[in-house]
């Protein structure tokens, strides 16, 4: 009984010393977790532009003014220019921008600049020069194919080949360049409009670039459009056209000299559709026009214009989310000069295709002057898109909150000077 009560015993002290061995070694091992790494938060402010004398815009022989704001909100400030921002001649209003910089071609039509409006002054960040191919300022387009390749595409000198180049946005240097040799300017023209409009669908990895042929005849500056625009779908990794598509929803793109650059034009919604603003000549007059190219196809959704309630050409366009869009378009019957009051906003629904005017306490806002204007962002992180004006008796923002349609007012900008841009920069 003994040596079996001993046997117990020791039995039991073994079990004992493996459980305290067992929660020792994993005492030791214990891995503490590292704290997660603290992400700045991102915070934005507001570059506003404006022309003394009249409306700028593809305008070469005016400069233009900018002033950075932290916040719009204020509706009793009023904003004046005089001894603030930054008087800029060397670098054009049409510009891409993203995240914190500009990128564009500047006045001098030899290189590439990428930008920064900081402490309101115009900042180099850097410059590459042209190497074979090379541009004009304003007129050319853009897609950003991932967060640092910048795509830039355009006609060359005489508007008869479509050339490219690639360049990474961190520090310009040029990627690649060359000439999209499998498009031709369609038989019976003699040259390409400037710039095309150029949009890259990320789903499948495809590059659309809208451009039409023109004739021009010898010692004359008048030139026929084609009756259609044409649709390239383009490989981004070969820079070569797979397929090109003549459409026949309508017979322009917007912008297609200054290929955004100045307007927003075209845009994605959150399935990866494709929308473009365009326009066809009715009774001699340009109607605006939405157009649709669905994910997965590669023309114009037959029949489908989202803005068929448009009164004259339609200038900007831009996804607010949701299924809504905001609309800049022109009433032709007022006018269709840069100066004329003859424009308005609209929240276009994409799916019913209708519209409705922006409005302001029941009242819809007036017309506004600026055909060659951009003077609305989308703040996705507020929800809210600011809407600039300049009617006949006002120069202000309006706020419009996209989850319930409520429309607010903002700042104001003294007058004097024509209200012409809004853009969006982290800080």
């Amino acid at each position: 009984m003994k040596k079996l009560s001993f046997f117990h015993s020791l039995m039991a002290a073994l079990v004992l010393s493996t459980a305290f061995t067992a929660c020792s070694k994993d005492d030791e091992e214990e891995v503490v977790p590292e704290p997660e790494p603290v992400v700045p938060e991102v915070t934005y402010h507001y570059d506003l532009t404006v022309v003394a004398g009249n409306h700028g815009g593809m305008s070469k022989d005016k400069s233009h003014i900018t002033l950075s704001v932290a916040s719009l909100t204020d509706a009793s400030a009023t904003i004046s220019f005089e001894g603030q921002g930054a008087e800029i001649t060397d670098y054009t209003m049409e510009s891409i921008y993203d995240g914190k910089y500009y990128y564009q071609v500047p006045n001098s039509n030899d290189r590439f600049s990428k930008l920064q409006f900081k402490d309101n002054k115009m900042q180099v960040v850097q410059e590459q020069p042209f190497v074979t191919n090379t541009y004009k300022a304003r007129n050319y387009t853009h897609a950003w194919l991932d967060a640092n390749t910048l795509l830039i595409m355009s006609t060359n000198g005489d508007n008869t080949k479509v050339i490219w180049t690639k360049l990474n946005a961190q520090d310009m240097k040029i990627l690649g360049e060359g000439e999209i040799d499998n498009i031709k300017v369609a038989e019976g023209y003699n040259l390409f409009t400037t710039s095309g409009i150029l949009a890259y669908r990320q789903s499948d990895n495809k590059l659309f670039y809208f451009f039409y042929s023109k004739l021009k005849k010898s010692g004359s500056n008048k030139t026929t459009n084609e009756p259609f625009f044409h649709i390239a779908v383009i490989n981004p990794e070969t820079m070569k056209a797979e397929q090109e598509i003549v459409n026949t929803e309508a017979s322009q793109m917007t912008g297609s000299a200054y290929g955004e650059l100045l307007q927003q034009t075209v845009f994605f919604d959150e399935n990866d559709n494709l929308y473009l603003a365009a326009f066809s000549s009715v009774d001699n007059v340009n109607i605006g026009q939405l157009l649709r190219i669905k994910k997965g196809e590669f023309n114009f959704e037959a029949d489908y214009n989202a803005f068929p309630e448009a009164k004259g050409k339609l200038l900007t366009a831009q996804y607010l989310g949701n299924g809504k869009a905001l609309a800049y378009s022109g009433d032709a019957a007022e006018g269709t000069g840069i100066n004329d009051v003859a424009y308005y906003y609209s929240i276009i629904d994409l799916s019913a295709k209708t519209s409705t005017r922006l409005a302001y306490d029941g009242l819809e806002i007036p017309l506004s002057s600026g055909s060659f204007a951009q003077r609305s962002v989308v703040n996705a992180k507020e929800n809210k898109a600011y809407i600039g004006v300049n009617t006949a008796d006002e120069q202000c923002i309006y706020i419009y909150d996209i989850a319930t349609g409520n429309v607010t007012k903002g700042i104001s900008i003294a007058a004097g000077y024509y209200f012409d841009q809004l853009r969006l920069l982290e800080d």
